[in-house]
């Protein structure tokens, strides 16, 4: 018997009673090859995801609130040394995860350090640590101060949001290097003459591989972000609505992202920790997870994802990437690259991962804690996601 399409009303409402089966990821994948779609659709009611990854595209959003008097419009910040754009209204300010310390020689002395830069202002700010802010302007008849300078902490801002332009890339590359020289890049330092091969995303736990075509994630979908909680805003930067997909409907490149926010004073340094890349830069690793109901058997096949039916394309980070060469080596499956070597050109390849199973499958417990509890409820969608 075919199980009767659910509403995310009647989820919520089953949520509401402590009634809602509620699974993570990896336990649906289990359930599904047990019970099969139907069955599973019939009896588990959301899936809980979780992906924990550095995730360059993200940012704050801040306001700094105006000093004792005289008042200032800042059109230039440092926070511990970390420029932030000023060119906003008054005292509001934007901060980059990949901006470097001003002070910071970057790759004039290689392979750069860059020990510190947005994505540690970001961590340091969520875990309730002090800041040094500095802020400049030119002066104004309204607003006249040229400067100021104090330590803060999130408590002192009036506002801070977190907003990540592209964040949980639906799949992406295996990065190897087939060039004779070490290569540093944001995949992690590659070795030459195909030595390694790093990967990112979390396999059958990664959100949107769990709802490869976004049927319930759009604008409004509210999320495990951070720590706290957040939502969806839209479709992140370079996403590719129409990406070629194997028959189970999962991509086969990079394809579906995220556009992200959430208030930064809900949540916690554990799930937004800076992080240098030897020889590239500095970048943010976040924490996301996004519950998908189980509406019908086809929602439940999606969620019965295994790491053996996620492929992920090989490419050259050498040469191939840098000069837009868009040549693919071969796909693996995730299951391969989790065993800790693949087999590239009849070779051995050792592997690493930039994600951190561990930790996205923390972030899906701790999701699926919430709903369990009754904390969290899901959202419908205000508007969808093109994906197809």
């Amino acid at each position: 018997m075919s199980a009767r399409r659910k509403t995310i009303a009647e989820i919520n409402e089953r949520i509401r009673q402590g009634k809602a089966v509620v699974l993570t990821a990896d336990e649906m994948t289990r359930a599904v090859r047990d019970m099969g779609p139907d069955k599973a659709a019939r009896e588990v009611d959301v899936v809980a995801t979780g992906t924990f990854s550095p995730m360059c595209s993200s940012g704050l959003f801040f306001n700094i609130g105006q000093p004792e008097p005289p008042q200032i419009r800042a059109s230039q910040f440092r926070l511990n040394g970390v420029p932030a754009y000023g060119g906003l209204a008054a005292v509001d300010g934007f901060l980059g995860a990949t901006e470097p310390a001003a002070d910071d020689p970057l790759n004039k002395v290689h392979p750069g350090q860059f020990r510190y830069g947005g994505g540690h202002v970001i961590e340091d700010l969520a875990g309730g640590r002090s800041v040094h802010l500095t802020a400049a302007s030119y002066g104004t008849d309204c607003y006249p101060r040229t400067s100021l300078e104090r330590d803060i902490t999130l408590a002192d801002l009036t506002w801070a949001q977190l907003v990540n332009p592209r964040n949980c890339y639906q799949n992406y590359n295996v990065a190897v290097n087939l060039g004779k020289k070490l290569a540093y890049t944001y995949m992690g330092p590659l070795k030459p003459g195909l030595r390694n091969a790093n990967y990112a995303t979390a396999g059958k736990l990664s959100p949107l591989l769990n709802d490869p075509y976004l049927r319930t994630i759009g604008l409004g979908t509210r999320i495990f972000l951070g720590g706290g909680v957040g939502y969806v805003i839209g479709a992140g930067s370079q996403h590719v609505v129409r990406p070629e997909r194997q028959a189970n409907g999962l991509p086969l490149f990079g394809s579906g992202t995220l556009m992200l926010k959430g208030d930064l004073k809900g949540m916690s340094d554990r799930y937004l920790r800076g992080h240098s890349f030897l020889g590239y830069g500095c970048t943010l690793a976040v924490g996301v997870g996004i519950p998908i109901p189980v509406l019908d058997a086809d929602m439940a096949r999606f969620t019965g994802v295994d790491d053996a039916d996620i492929l992920l394309p090989v490419k050259d980070y050498g040469h191939d990437y840098p000069n837009g060469i868009p040549r693919v080596l071969k796909h693996v499956s995730y299951e391969e690259l989790r065993s800790g070597e693949v087999d590239i050109d009849g070779r051995k390849v050792e592997t690493a991962p930039l994600t951190s199973y561990a930790m996205s499958l923390e972030v899906a417990r701790t999701l699926k804690s919430w709903i369990d509890a009754g904390e969290f409820l899901l959202t419908d969608p205000v508007d969808p996601i093109p994906s197809v």
